[in-house]
């Protein structure tokens, strides 16, 4: 499957996860006020299991998933690791190979090109 270009540009999802909803909206936020993101949808009560110094952990998590253009993952992949809380983040970006168009270009229409 090859992926399809909006306004000339790759779309995909800034995947992350935070420990409680009031840091996650306003990461959420943030990056949708600086045109980073079109949209972050977030959703409570994921129970995450996974190895940290040496222990196995279970923790409740929010996941984070920012829709923004392919060009400006890195800036918001920096934006949120400035204002996470964990000392390392779950930061991971998820191509998407296709999108209704008017969806793909709202996308675009709503994040600034960089």
């Amino acid at each position: 499957m090859s992926v399809e270009l909006y306004d000339g540009e790759a779309l995909v999802i800034v995947y992350s996860t935070f420990p409680e909803m009031g840091a996650a909206q306003a990461v959420g936020r943030g990056l949708v006020e600086a045109g980073l993101a079109a949209c972050v949808n977030l959703l409570p009560g994921m129970v995450s299991i996974y190895a940290w110094q040496g222990t196995v952990e279970t923790a409740d998590e929010i996941v984070f998933l920012a829709k923004t253009r392919a060009a400006l993952a890195e800036a918001a992949m920096a934006a949120i690791r400035v204002a996470h809380p964990y000392e390392v983040p779950a930061l991971v970006v998820l191509p998407i190979a296709s999108a209704a168009r008017a969806y793909g270009d709202w996308i675009c229409g709503e994040t600034d090109a960089g």
